[in-house]
Protein backbone atom coordinates (compact mmCIF):
# COMPACT_ATOMS: atom_id res chain seq x y z
CA UNK A 1 0.00 0.00 0.00
CA UNK A 2 1.49 3.35 -1.07
CA UNK A 3 1.92 6.07 1.54
CA UNK A 4 2.26 9.83 1.20
CA UNK A 5 5.54 11.60 1.85
CA UNK A 6 4.00 13.42 4.79
CA UNK A 7 2.89 10.12 6.34
CA UNK A 8 6.30 8.50 5.78
CA UNK A 9 8.15 11.49 7.22
CA UNK A 10 5.87 11.67 10.25
CA UNK A 11 6.07 7.97 11.03
CA UNK A 12 9.81 7.71 10.35
CA UNK A 13 10.71 10.74 12.45
CA UNK A 14 8.38 9.63 15.25
CA UNK A 15 9.67 6.05 15.32
CA UNK A 16 13.27 7.24 15.24
CA UNK A 17 12.68 9.75 18.02
CA UNK A 18 10.77 7.26 20.15
CA UNK A 19 13.50 4.65 19.68
CA UNK A 20 16.21 7.11 20.74
CA UNK A 21 14.20 8.40 23.71
CA UNK A 22 13.24 4.87 24.80
CA UNK A 23 16.86 3.72 24.56
CA UNK A 24 18.04 6.74 26.53
CA UNK A 25 15.30 6.21 29.15
CA UNK A 26 16.12 2.51 29.42
CA UNK A 27 19.82 3.19 29.90
CA UNK A 28 19.08 5.92 32.44
CA UNK A 29 16.63 3.67 34.30
CA UNK A 30 19.10 0.79 34.31
CA UNK A 31 21.89 3.06 35.55
CA UNK A 32 19.68 4.46 38.30
CA UNK A 33 18.58 0.96 39.30
CA UNK A 34 22.18 -0.20 39.63
CA UNK A 35 23.07 2.91 41.60
CA UNK A 36 20.02 2.51 43.82
CA UNK A 37 20.85 -1.14 44.47
CA UNK A 38 24.47 -0.35 45.27
CA UNK A 39 23.32 2.48 47.53
CA UNK A 40 20.94 0.10 49.34
CA UNK A 41 23.71 -2.46 49.81
CA UNK A 42 26.11 0.19 51.11
CA UNK A 43 23.49 1.64 53.45
CA UNK A 44 22.63 -1.79 54.86
CA UNK A 45 26.30 -2.63 55.32
CA UNK A 46 26.87 0.62 57.20
CA UNK A 47 23.93 -0.10 59.54
CA UNK A 48 25.07 -3.68 60.18
CA UNK A 49 28.64 -2.50 60.75
CA UNK A 50 27.38 0.08 63.23
CA UNK A 51 25.49 -2.64 65.14
CA UNK A 52 28.65 -4.76 65.08
CA UNK A 53 30.76 -1.90 66.35
CA UNK A 54 28.26 -1.18 69.13
CA UNK A 55 28.28 -4.84 70.18
CA UNK A 56 32.07 -4.93 70.05
CA UNK A 57 32.21 -1.80 72.18
CA UNK A 58 29.72 -3.21 74.67
CA UNK A 59 31.43 -6.60 74.82
CA UNK A 60 34.73 -4.80 75.28
CA UNK A 61 33.38 -2.82 78.20
CA UNK A 62 31.90 -5.81 80.05
CA UNK A 63 35.05 -7.77 79.29
CA UNK A 64 37.02 -5.03 81.02
CA UNK A 65 34.65 -5.25 83.99
CA UNK A 66 35.17 -9.03 84.07
CA UNK A 67 38.94 -8.44 84.05
CA UNK A 68 38.62 -6.07 87.03
CA UNK A 69 36.48 -8.60 88.92
CA UNK A 70 38.99 -11.33 88.04
CA UNK A 71 41.82 -9.15 89.33
CA UNK A 72 39.91 -8.31 92.50
CA UNK A 73 39.32 -11.99 93.23
CA UNK A 74 42.95 -12.80 92.52
CA UNK A 75 44.13 -10.07 94.92
CA UNK A 76 41.71 -11.10 97.65
CA UNK A 77 44.23 -13.53 99.20
CA UNK A 78 44.76 -12.59 102.83
CA UNK A 79 42.17 -9.85 102.84
CA UNK A 80 39.15 -9.98 105.12
CA UNK A 81 35.99 -11.25 103.40
CA UNK A 82 34.17 -8.04 104.14
CA UNK A 83 36.78 -6.03 102.25
CA UNK A 84 36.56 -8.23 99.16
CA UNK A 85 32.75 -8.15 99.25
CA UNK A 86 32.85 -4.37 99.52
CA UNK A 87 35.09 -4.09 96.45
CA UNK A 88 32.85 -6.39 94.43
CA UNK A 89 29.77 -4.44 95.50
CA UNK A 90 31.44 -1.26 94.31
CA UNK A 91 32.09 -2.84 90.93
CA UNK A 92 28.49 -4.07 90.60
CA UNK A 93 27.14 -0.63 91.43
CA UNK A 94 29.03 0.87 88.45
CA UNK A 95 27.31 -1.50 85.97
CA UNK A 96 23.56 -1.96 86.17
CA UNK A 97 23.69 -4.54 83.38
CA UNK A 98 25.67 -7.01 85.56
CA UNK A 99 23.07 -9.23 87.20
CA UNK A 100 25.36 -11.25 89.47
CA UNK A 101 28.81 -12.69 89.93
CA UNK A 102 29.85 -15.94 91.57
CA UNK A 103 32.91 -18.06 92.29
CA UNK A 104 32.71 -21.86 92.20
CA UNK A 105 35.13 -24.61 92.88
CA UNK A 106 36.01 -26.96 90.02
CA UNK A 107 33.64 -29.47 91.58
CA UNK A 108 30.71 -27.00 91.50
CA UNK A 109 30.71 -25.79 95.14
CA UNK A 110 29.67 -22.15 95.54
CA UNK A 111 32.48 -20.19 97.21
CA UNK A 112 31.15 -16.65 96.90
CA UNK A 113 28.24 -14.88 95.19
CA UNK A 114 27.17 -11.28 94.91
CA UNK A 115 24.45 -10.58 95.65
CA UNK A 116 24.15 -13.38 98.15
CA UNK A 117 22.17 -16.26 96.63
CA UNK A 118 21.87 -19.98 97.10
CA UNK A 119 22.27 -22.54 94.36
CA UNK A 120 19.35 -24.80 93.56
CA UNK A 121 19.85 -28.36 94.75
CA UNK A 122 18.46 -29.67 91.44
CA UNK A 123 21.10 -27.89 89.39
CA UNK A 124 24.20 -29.78 88.28
CA UNK A 125 26.75 -27.13 87.37
CA UNK A 126 28.90 -29.52 85.35
CA UNK A 127 26.05 -29.76 82.87
CA UNK A 128 26.00 -26.00 82.32
CA UNK A 129 27.69 -24.95 79.03
CA UNK A 130 29.39 -21.94 80.59
CA UNK A 131 30.80 -24.12 83.40
CA UNK A 132 32.17 -26.75 81.00
CA UNK A 133 33.79 -24.08 78.80
CA UNK A 134 35.57 -22.58 81.84
CA UNK A 135 36.81 -25.96 83.06
CA UNK A 136 37.85 -27.22 79.61
CA UNK A 137 39.66 -24.02 78.60
CA UNK A 138 41.04 -22.39 81.78
CA UNK A 139 42.23 -18.77 81.62
CA UNK A 140 40.03 -18.22 78.54
CA UNK A 141 36.98 -15.94 78.76
CA UNK A 142 33.89 -17.66 77.35
CA UNK A 143 30.53 -16.17 76.38
CA UNK A 144 27.41 -18.30 76.51
CA UNK A 145 24.31 -18.04 74.39
CA UNK A 146 21.42 -16.08 75.93
CA UNK A 147 19.59 -18.23 78.45
CA UNK A 148 17.41 -18.08 81.59
CA UNK A 149 19.44 -17.71 84.78
CA UNK A 150 18.15 -20.74 86.65
CA UNK A 151 20.95 -21.82 89.02
CA UNK A 152 19.77 -19.64 91.91
CA UNK A 153 16.62 -19.76 93.98
CA UNK A 154 14.06 -17.16 92.84
CA UNK A 155 16.07 -15.85 89.86
CA UNK A 156 14.85 -16.21 86.28
CA UNK A 157 16.49 -13.44 84.32
CA UNK A 158 17.48 -13.55 80.62
CA UNK A 159 21.29 -13.35 80.75
CA UNK A 160 24.53 -14.02 78.89
CA UNK A 161 27.07 -15.78 81.08
CA UNK A 162 30.75 -14.83 81.06
CA UNK A 163 32.91 -17.55 82.60
CA UNK A 164 36.61 -18.24 83.02
CA UNK A 165 38.68 -20.91 84.74
CA UNK A 166 41.05 -19.35 87.34
CA UNK A 167 43.21 -20.43 90.31
CA UNK A 168 42.73 -19.19 93.87
CA UNK A 169 44.24 -19.79 97.30
CA UNK A 170 41.85 -21.08 99.83
CA UNK A 171 42.98 -21.96 103.32
CA UNK A 172 46.55 -21.69 102.09
CA UNK A 173 45.92 -24.22 99.34
CA UNK A 174 45.91 -23.32 95.60
CA UNK A 175 42.96 -24.76 93.74
CA UNK A 176 41.09 -24.37 90.45
CA UNK A 177 37.90 -22.32 90.40
CA UNK A 178 35.34 -20.94 87.99
CA UNK A 179 34.48 -17.24 87.92
CA UNK A 180 30.98 -16.52 86.60
CA UNK A 181 29.53 -13.08 85.67
CA UNK A 182 25.95 -12.97 84.38
CA UNK A 183 25.14 -9.95 82.18
CA UNK A 184 21.58 -8.81 81.53
CA UNK A 185 20.79 -9.67 77.87
CA UNK A 186 18.42 -6.73 77.72
CA UNK A 187 21.35 -4.44 76.88
CA UNK A 188 22.28 -6.51 73.80
CA UNK A 189 18.62 -6.78 72.87
CA UNK A 190 18.22 -3.00 72.98
CA UNK A 191 21.33 -2.46 70.83
CA UNK A 192 19.84 -4.68 68.11
CA UNK A 193 16.28 -3.34 68.34
CA UNK A 194 17.42 0.20 67.63
CA UNK A 195 18.27 -0.78 64.06
CA UNK A 196 15.78 0.03 61.27
CA UNK A 197 16.08 -1.56 57.82
CA UNK A 198 12.82 -0.39 56.29
CA UNK A 199 9.34 -1.43 57.38
CA UNK A 200 10.07 -5.17 57.32
CA UNK A 201 13.87 -5.35 57.62
CA UNK A 202 15.64 -6.37 60.83
CA UNK A 203 18.92 -7.54 62.35
CA UNK A 204 19.59 -10.84 64.11
CA UNK A 205 22.69 -12.38 65.72
CA UNK A 206 24.02 -15.93 65.37
CA UNK A 207 26.80 -17.89 67.02
CA UNK A 208 29.66 -18.38 64.57
CA UNK A 209 30.65 -21.78 65.93
CA UNK A 210 27.37 -23.71 65.63
CA UNK A 211 24.97 -21.29 63.93
CA UNK A 212 22.72 -20.95 67.00
CA UNK A 213 20.57 -17.84 66.99
CA UNK A 214 21.75 -15.50 69.76
CA UNK A 215 19.16 -12.83 69.10
CA UNK A 216 16.22 -12.49 66.73
CA UNK A 217 13.36 -9.95 66.88
CA UNK A 218 10.94 -12.81 66.16
CA UNK A 219 12.61 -15.39 68.36
CA UNK A 220 9.37 -17.06 69.39
CA UNK A 221 8.35 -17.61 65.76
CA UNK A 222 11.75 -19.20 65.13
CA UNK A 223 11.27 -21.60 68.04
CA UNK A 224 7.82 -22.76 66.95
CA UNK A 225 8.84 -23.11 63.29
CA UNK A 226 6.76 -20.27 61.82
CA UNK A 227 9.84 -18.29 60.87
CA UNK A 228 12.86 -19.53 58.92
CA UNK A 229 16.33 -18.09 58.52
CA UNK A 230 18.91 -19.55 56.12
CA UNK A 231 21.61 -19.70 58.80
CA UNK A 232 23.71 -22.24 56.89
CA UNK A 233 24.26 -19.75 54.08
CA UNK A 234 25.06 -16.94 56.52
CA UNK A 235 27.77 -19.04 58.22
CA UNK A 236 29.71 -19.08 54.91
CA UNK A 237 30.38 -15.36 55.08
CA UNK A 238 32.54 -13.40 57.52
CA UNK A 239 31.68 -10.11 55.87
CA UNK A 240 29.70 -9.08 52.79
CA UNK A 241 26.28 -9.11 51.15
CA UNK A 242 24.32 -11.56 48.99
CA UNK A 243 20.80 -12.07 47.66
CA UNK A 244 18.57 -14.73 49.26
CA UNK A 245 15.16 -16.01 48.18
CA UNK A 246 14.89 -19.08 50.41
CA UNK A 247 11.81 -17.62 52.14
CA UNK A 248 10.01 -16.88 48.84
CA UNK A 249 10.91 -13.18 48.85
CA UNK A 250 13.96 -11.40 47.48
CA UNK A 251 16.04 -10.32 50.45
CA UNK A 252 19.40 -8.59 50.77
CA UNK A 253 21.48 -10.33 53.46
CA UNK A 254 24.42 -8.40 54.95
CA UNK A 255 26.84 -10.00 57.44
CA UNK A 256 29.49 -8.64 59.83
CA UNK A 257 31.41 -10.72 62.38
CA UNK A 258 31.73 -9.32 65.90
CA UNK A 259 35.36 -9.62 66.97
CA UNK A 260 36.43 -11.35 70.22
CA UNK A 261 33.05 -12.98 70.84
CA UNK A 262 32.36 -15.29 67.90
CA UNK A 263 29.03 -13.78 66.93
CA UNK A 264 27.77 -12.62 63.55
CA UNK A 265 25.40 -9.73 62.99
CA UNK A 266 23.06 -10.51 60.09
CA UNK A 267 21.05 -7.67 58.48
CA UNK A 268 17.94 -8.55 56.45
CA UNK A 269 16.52 -6.01 53.96
CA UNK A 270 13.55 -6.69 51.68
CA UNK A 271 14.21 -5.69 48.07
CA UNK A 272 10.62 -4.58 47.43
CA UNK A 273 11.20 -1.89 50.07
CA UNK A 274 14.77 -1.11 49.10
CA UNK A 275 13.85 -0.57 45.45
CA UNK A 276 10.67 1.44 46.06
CA UNK A 277 12.28 4.55 44.58
CA UNK A 278 13.26 2.46 41.54
CA UNK A 279 9.58 1.79 40.82
CA UNK A 280 8.77 5.46 41.33
CA UNK A 281 11.49 6.48 38.88
CA UNK A 282 10.22 3.88 36.40
CA UNK A 283 6.68 5.28 36.56
CA UNK A 284 8.00 8.83 36.23
CA UNK A 285 10.15 7.83 33.24
CA UNK A 286 7.13 6.28 31.50
CA UNK A 287 5.12 9.45 32.00
CA UNK A 288 7.94 11.55 30.59
CA UNK A 289 8.29 9.22 27.59
CA UNK A 290 4.55 9.46 26.90
CA UNK A 291 4.70 13.27 27.04
CA UNK A 292 7.78 13.41 24.80
CA UNK A 293 6.13 11.00 22.35
CA UNK A 294 3.11 13.29 22.10
CA UNK A 295 5.34 16.32 21.49
CA UNK A 296 7.36 14.39 18.89
CA UNK A 297 4.20 13.40 17.02
CA UNK A 298 2.99 17.01 16.94
CA UNK A 299 6.35 18.40 15.85
CA UNK A 300 6.96 15.69 13.25
CA UNK A 301 3.47 16.16 11.78
CA UNK A 302 4.08 19.92 11.50
CA UNK A 303 7.56 19.52 9.97
CA UNK A 304 6.50 16.82 7.51
CA UNK A 305 3.57 18.99 6.39
CA UNK A 306 5.93 21.90 5.64
CA UNK A 307 8.34 19.64 3.78
CA UNK A 308 5.70 17.83 1.74
CA UNK A 309 3.56 20.89 0.83
CA UNK A 310 5.70 22.05 -2.16
CA UNK A 311 6.01 18.43 -3.33
CA UNK A 312 2.23 18.13 -3.28
CA UNK A 313 2.01 21.31 -5.36
CA UNK A 314 4.38 19.79 -7.88
CA UNK A 315 2.33 16.59 -7.87
CA UNK A 316 -0.79 18.62 -8.61
CA UNK A 317 0.94 20.25 -11.57
CA UNK A 318 2.00 16.83 -12.88
CA UNK A 319 -1.57 15.60 -12.69
CA UNK A 320 -2.57 18.51 -14.91
CA UNK A 321 0.02 17.30 -17.42
CA UNK A 322 -1.58 13.85 -17.29
CA UNK A 323 -4.83 15.52 -18.34
CA UNK A 324 -3.01 17.09 -21.30
CA UNK A 325 -2.57 20.62 -19.87
CA UNK A 326 0.98 21.57 -20.85
CA UNK A 327 0.67 25.33 -20.97
CA UNK A 328 0.87 26.42 -17.31
CA UNK A 329 4.41 26.60 -15.82
CA UNK A 330 4.94 25.45 -12.23
CA UNK A 331 6.14 27.96 -9.62
CA UNK A 332 6.89 26.02 -6.40
CA UNK A 333 8.58 27.65 -3.41
CA UNK A 334 10.24 25.54 -0.74
CA UNK A 335 13.50 23.74 -0.22
CA UNK A 336 16.29 24.33 -2.72
CA UNK A 337 15.96 20.83 -4.16
CA UNK A 338 12.20 21.27 -4.68
CA UNK A 339 12.68 24.63 -6.44
CA UNK A 340 15.29 23.09 -8.73
CA UNK A 341 12.98 20.20 -9.42
CA UNK A 342 10.18 22.56 -10.43
CA UNK A 343 12.58 24.48 -12.71
CA UNK A 344 13.72 21.30 -14.42
CA UNK A 345 10.11 20.19 -14.65
CA UNK A 346 9.28 23.39 -16.54
CA UNK A 347 12.27 22.85 -18.80
CA UNK A 348 11.15 19.29 -19.43
CA UNK A 349 7.63 20.44 -20.21
CA UNK A 350 9.03 22.92 -22.71
CA UNK A 351 11.05 20.17 -24.35
CA UNK A 352 8.04 17.86 -24.42
CA UNK A 353 5.87 20.58 -25.90
CA UNK A 354 8.48 21.20 -28.57
CA UNK A 355 8.71 17.52 -29.34
CA UNK A 356 4.96 17.16 -29.43
CA UNK A 357 4.67 20.15 -31.76
CA UNK A 358 7.30 18.56 -33.93
CA UNK A 359 5.33 15.32 -33.94
CA UNK A 360 2.17 17.20 -34.85
CA UNK A 361 3.93 18.95 -37.69
CA UNK A 362 5.39 15.66 -38.87
CA UNK A 363 2.04 13.89 -38.82
CA UNK A 364 0.35 16.81 -40.56
CA UNK A 365 2.91 16.76 -43.35
CA UNK A 366 1.98 14.63 -46.30
CA UNK A 367 4.44 12.02 -47.38
CA UNK A 368 5.03 11.89 -51.10
CA UNK A 369 6.54 8.49 -51.30
CA UNK A 370 5.54 5.02 -50.12
CA UNK A 371 8.75 4.60 -48.12
CA UNK A 372 7.93 7.65 -46.03
CA UNK A 373 4.35 6.37 -45.51
CA UNK A 374 5.64 2.97 -44.27
CA UNK A 375 8.18 4.69 -42.05
CA UNK A 376 5.55 6.95 -40.50
CA UNK A 377 3.57 3.89 -39.32
CA UNK A 378 6.27 3.06 -36.80
CA UNK A 379 6.91 6.33 -34.96
CA UNK A 380 3.63 7.33 -33.20
CA UNK A 381 3.20 4.27 -30.99
CA UNK A 382 6.75 4.42 -29.71
CA UNK A 383 6.45 8.11 -28.96
CA UNK A 384 3.19 7.45 -27.12
CA UNK A 385 4.83 4.81 -24.90
CA UNK A 386 7.86 7.01 -24.29
CA UNK A 387 5.81 10.03 -23.28
CA UNK A 388 3.68 7.88 -21.00
CA UNK A 389 6.89 6.66 -19.36
CA UNK A 390 8.10 10.25 -18.99
CA UNK A 391 4.81 11.28 -17.37
CA UNK A 392 5.04 8.37 -14.93
CA UNK A 393 8.62 9.32 -14.06
CA UNK A 394 7.48 12.91 -13.53
CA UNK A 395 4.91 11.59 -11.07
CA UNK A 396 7.66 9.65 -9.25
CA UNK A 397 10.11 12.64 -9.34
CA UNK A 398 12.84 10.63 -11.10
CA UNK A 399 14.60 13.73 -12.43
CA UNK A 400 17.79 12.11 -13.64
CA UNK A 401 15.92 9.42 -15.54
CA UNK A 402 13.60 12.07 -16.99
CA UNK A 403 16.54 14.11 -18.26
CA UNK A 404 18.21 10.98 -19.61
CA UNK A 405 15.00 9.86 -21.34
CA UNK A 406 14.26 13.26 -22.84
CA UNK A 407 17.87 13.60 -24.01
CA UNK A 408 17.77 10.17 -25.65
CA UNK A 409 14.35 10.94 -27.12
CA UNK A 410 15.66 14.22 -28.50
CA UNK A 411 18.60 12.48 -30.15
CA UNK A 412 16.26 9.73 -31.35
CA UNK A 413 14.06 12.23 -33.17
CA UNK A 414 17.00 14.15 -34.50
CA UNK A 415 18.16 11.02 -36.26
CA UNK A 416 14.58 10.00 -37.19
CA UNK A 417 13.94 13.31 -38.85
CA UNK A 418 17.34 13.57 -40.53
CA UNK A 419 16.18 16.74 -42.29
CA UNK A 420 13.62 14.71 -44.22
CA UNK A 421 16.18 12.31 -45.65
CA UNK A 422 15.40 8.58 -45.80
CA UNK A 423 19.09 7.54 -45.99
CA UNK A 424 21.52 8.04 -43.13
CA UNK A 425 24.93 6.62 -42.15
CA UNK A 426 25.34 3.29 -40.38
CA UNK A 427 26.80 5.22 -37.45
CA UNK A 428 23.63 7.32 -37.17
CA UNK A 429 21.41 4.23 -37.40
CA UNK A 430 23.42 2.54 -34.62
CA UNK A 431 23.20 5.72 -32.55
CA UNK A 432 19.46 5.72 -33.12
CA UNK A 433 19.30 2.10 -31.87
CA UNK A 434 21.37 3.02 -28.81
CA UNK A 435 19.05 5.94 -27.93
CA UNK A 436 16.00 3.75 -28.44
CA UNK A 437 17.46 1.03 -26.16
CA UNK A 438 18.32 3.65 -23.55
CA UNK A 439 14.70 4.85 -23.50
CA UNK A 440 13.35 1.31 -23.32
CA UNK A 441 15.84 0.35 -20.63
CA UNK A 442 14.51 3.20 -18.47
CA UNK A 443 10.91 2.36 -19.36
CA UNK A 444 11.34 -1.31 -18.39
CA UNK A 445 13.30 -0.38 -15.24
CA UNK A 446 16.64 -1.96 -16.12
CA UNK A 447 15.08 -5.28 -17.00
CA UNK A 448 17.77 -5.82 -19.63
CA UNK A 449 21.21 -4.63 -20.58
CA UNK A 450 22.46 -3.96 -24.09
CA UNK A 451 25.50 -3.39 -26.25
CA UNK A 452 25.61 -1.50 -29.58
CA UNK A 453 28.80 -1.88 -31.64
CA UNK A 454 29.78 -1.22 -35.25
CA UNK A 455 33.00 -2.01 -37.14
CA UNK A 456 35.03 1.05 -38.12
CA UNK A 457 34.92 -0.01 -41.76
CA UNK A 458 31.13 0.39 -42.09
CA UNK A 459 30.28 3.35 -39.84
CA UNK A 460 30.35 5.79 -42.77
CA UNK A 461 28.38 3.55 -45.12
CA UNK A 462 24.85 4.55 -46.00
CA UNK A 463 21.70 2.73 -44.88
CA UNK A 464 17.95 3.07 -44.92
CA UNK A 465 17.02 4.61 -41.59
CA UNK A 466 14.86 3.09 -38.83
CA UNK A 467 15.35 -0.53 -39.82
CA UNK A 468 16.77 -1.65 -36.45
CA UNK A 469 14.20 -0.13 -34.09
CA UNK A 470 11.22 -2.44 -34.94
CA UNK A 471 13.43 -5.54 -34.60
CA UNK A 472 14.76 -4.35 -31.22
CA UNK A 473 11.24 -3.57 -30.07
CA UNK A 474 10.14 -7.09 -31.02
CA UNK A 475 13.07 -8.50 -29.01
CA UNK A 476 12.02 -6.50 -25.96
CA UNK A 477 8.26 -7.11 -26.13
CA UNK A 478 8.28 -10.78 -27.08
CA UNK A 479 11.69 -11.96 -25.91
CA UNK A 480 12.71 -9.94 -22.82
CA UNK A 481 9.60 -8.42 -21.18
CA UNK A 482 8.12 -11.73 -20.02
CA UNK A 483 11.42 -13.13 -18.72
CA UNK A 484 12.15 -13.60 -15.02
CA UNK A 485 15.91 -13.19 -15.39
CA UNK A 486 17.78 -10.18 -16.70
CA UNK A 487 17.74 -9.86 -20.50
CA UNK A 488 20.57 -9.12 -22.89
CA UNK A 489 20.38 -7.45 -26.30
CA UNK A 490 23.33 -7.13 -28.66
CA UNK A 491 23.23 -4.95 -31.79
CA UNK A 492 26.21 -5.19 -34.15
CA UNK A 493 27.08 -3.89 -37.61
CA UNK A 494 29.88 -5.40 -39.70
CA UNK A 495 30.97 -5.83 -43.31
CA UNK A 496 30.12 -9.12 -45.06
CA UNK A 497 31.77 -8.86 -48.46
CA UNK A 498 29.87 -6.26 -50.47
CA UNK A 499 27.13 -6.11 -47.87
CA UNK A 500 26.51 -4.53 -44.47
CA UNK A 501 25.23 -7.09 -42.00
CA UNK A 502 23.24 -5.95 -38.97
CA UNK A 503 22.80 -8.56 -36.20
CA UNK A 504 20.27 -8.19 -33.38
CA UNK A 505 20.58 -10.96 -30.76
CA UNK A 506 18.61 -11.45 -27.56
CA UNK A 507 18.53 -14.16 -24.86
CA UNK A 508 14.74 -14.04 -24.58
CA UNK A 509 11.99 -16.63 -24.75
CA UNK A 510 12.51 -17.47 -28.42
CA UNK A 511 9.97 -17.84 -31.25
CA UNK A 512 7.69 -20.87 -31.72
CA UNK A 513 8.58 -22.89 -34.86
CA UNK A 514 5.34 -22.06 -36.72
CA UNK A 515 5.75 -18.34 -36.19
CA UNK A 516 9.48 -18.54 -37.02
CA UNK A 517 8.66 -20.22 -40.34
CA UNK A 518 6.10 -17.52 -41.15
CA UNK A 519 8.58 -14.73 -40.39
CA UNK A 520 11.31 -16.25 -42.56
CA UNK A 521 8.75 -16.79 -45.34
CA UNK A 522 7.90 -13.09 -45.28
CA UNK A 523 4.24 -13.61 -44.34
CA UNK A 524 2.64 -10.83 -42.36
CA UNK A 525 1.61 -11.85 -38.83
CA UNK A 526 -1.53 -10.48 -37.27
CA UNK A 527 -1.05 -8.14 -34.24
CA UNK A 528 -1.33 -9.76 -30.81
CA UNK A 529 -4.30 -8.51 -28.79
CA UNK A 530 -3.59 -6.54 -25.63
CA UNK A 531 -4.62 -7.95 -22.24
CA UNK A 532 -8.20 -7.39 -21.08
CA UNK A 533 -9.67 -7.34 -24.56
CA UNK A 534 -8.15 -3.98 -25.57
CA UNK A 535 -7.40 -3.06 -29.16
CA UNK A 536 -4.51 -4.87 -30.84
CA UNK A 537 -1.09 -3.38 -30.29
CA UNK A 538 0.81 -2.91 -33.50
CA UNK A 539 4.13 -2.12 -31.89
CA UNK A 540 6.10 -5.13 -31.03
CA UNK A 541 4.11 -7.29 -33.46
CA UNK A 542 4.75 -8.58 -36.95
CA UNK A 543 3.52 -5.29 -38.49
CA UNK A 544 6.77 -3.51 -37.66
CA UNK A 545 8.82 -6.39 -39.02
CA UNK A 546 6.72 -6.42 -42.21
CA UNK A 547 7.31 -2.68 -42.67
CA UNK A 548 11.07 -3.10 -42.36
CA UNK A 549 11.06 -6.02 -44.78
CA UNK A 550 8.96 -4.09 -47.33
CA UNK A 551 11.07 -0.95 -47.11
CA UNK A 552 14.30 -2.92 -47.66
CA UNK A 553 12.71 -4.78 -50.58
CA UNK A 554 11.39 -1.59 -52.20
CA UNK A 555 14.66 0.29 -51.82
CA UNK A 556 17.36 -2.36 -52.32
CA UNK A 557 15.64 -5.25 -54.09
CA UNK A 558 14.21 -8.66 -53.30
CA UNK A 559 17.62 -10.28 -52.59
CA UNK A 560 18.03 -8.26 -49.42
CA UNK A 561 16.00 -8.50 -46.22
CA UNK A 562 15.69 -10.22 -42.82
CA UNK A 563 16.57 -13.70 -41.59
CA UNK A 564 15.42 -15.18 -38.24
CA UNK A 565 17.15 -17.86 -36.13
CA UNK A 566 15.57 -18.85 -32.81
CA UNK A 567 15.40 -21.56 -30.14
CA UNK A 568 12.71 -21.59 -27.48
CA UNK A 569 14.03 -20.47 -24.06
CA UNK A 570 17.42 -19.77 -25.70
CA UNK A 571 16.87 -16.53 -27.59
CA UNK A 572 16.57 -15.11 -31.09
CA UNK A 573 19.04 -13.72 -33.64
CA UNK A 574 17.83 -11.48 -36.48
CA UNK A 575 20.18 -10.74 -39.38
CA UNK A 576 19.58 -7.80 -41.73
CA UNK A 577 21.69 -7.51 -44.87
CA UNK A 578 21.82 -4.52 -47.21
CA UNK A 579 24.33 -3.57 -49.90
CA UNK A 580 27.30 -1.48 -48.89
CA UNK A 581 26.79 2.08 -50.18
CA UNK A 582 29.55 4.67 -49.85
CA UNK A 583 29.02 8.29 -48.90
CA UNK A 584 28.84 9.29 -52.58
CA UNK A 585 25.89 6.98 -53.18
CA UNK A 586 27.75 4.25 -55.12
CA UNK A 587 27.58 0.64 -54.02
CA UNK A 588 30.74 -1.01 -52.77
CA UNK A 589 32.76 -2.15 -55.78
CA UNK A 590 31.21 0.46 -58.12
CA UNK A 591 33.14 3.46 -56.84
CA UNK A 592 36.02 4.68 -58.99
Amino acid sequence: MRRSIQFILTVSFSLFSVAIIALFGLLLYDKFSQTEEQSAILSTQQIVEQVSYNLEDYVGSITEVFRVIDQTVANAQGKPGETVASELNAILRTREDIVSLALFTESGELIESNPKQTVRDSITLSEQSWFRSAVDTPNHLSFSLPHIQNIYHGSYRWVVSMSKGITIKRGGVTQNAVLLVDVNFKQIDELSQRVSLGQKGYVYIIDDSAGNIVYHPQQQLIYIGLKYENVEQALKYAYGSYMDDSTGEDRLITIKTVNNIGWKVVGVSYMDEVMTSKQEVGDYTLRILALVLLLVLIISAFMSARISRPIKQLEKAMKSVERGEFGTPVQVKGALEVERLSQRYNMMMGTIKGLMNQIVREQEAKRKYELEVLQAQINPHFLYNTLNSVVRMVGMSKNEEIVRTITSLSKLFRISLSKGQAIITVQEEMEHARNYLTIQEIRFKNKFRFTVEADEGVVHDRTLKLILQPIIENAIVHGIERMVDEGEIEVRAAAAGDRVRFTIRDNGLGIPPAKLAALNAGREIAPEPASGGAQPVSSGSGVGVHNVRERIRLYYGDEFGLTYESELEEGTTVTIEIPRVTAGGAREGEAG
